[in-house]
Formats: structure tokens, sequence, C-alpha cells
């Protein structure tokens, strides 16, 4: 499990990308390249990394349900995530 402020530092990154989405969005369309270098840093979409919601994993993402893979094995087994079921054959 991740520590909790590496947790609340990407919060507080995803908090600052939608807090200047329109901003860079103006700035790269005007090509004010200077403007954008002014902005902070962490103002950035690419500094994002997706972690698990539930755990901050990582690694071993699963976009589709927004966990790691760990953490989906484990809800999967317990009959917690609807419509998955262990394959057997």
């Amino acid at each position: 499990m991740a520590k909790e402020s590496i947790k609340a530092r990407e919060r507080k990154r995803v908090a600052m990308v939608a807090r200047y989405a329109e901003k860079r969005k103006a700035l790269k369309e005007a090509g004010d390249f200077e403007g954008l270098d002014k902005l902070p840093r962490n103002a950035s979409p690419v500094r994002l990394h997706n972690r698990c919601k539930l755990t901050g994993r990582p690694r071993g993402y699963m976009r589709k349900f927004g966990i790691s893979r760990v953490t989906f094995r484990e809800m999967a087994s317990a009959g917690k995530i609807p419509g998955v079921t262990k394959a057997s054959w």
C-alpha cells in the first residue's frame, strides 16, 4: 500500500491539472510557450500517474476498473465485482 503522502501528492496534481486546463489550452493555441513555462510544473497532465483507487499502487493499473491487478484479483475472487467470474475449463 502506498504512503498517504504519495496518494495526497497525486490528488493534488489531479486538482492542479484541472485548475490550469483552460489556461494551458489557450496558451498552446496562441503559441505562447514562454507563458506555458511560467505555469507550475504539476499543471501539466503528463506528470499524472494512474494509481489504484483503493491501495494507491502505481503498477499493474487496470483502467477499466480503476484498481490494480492485485486488488482486482482479490475482489473478483470474493465476488465483489459484478460480471467477473474465475475462468474454469
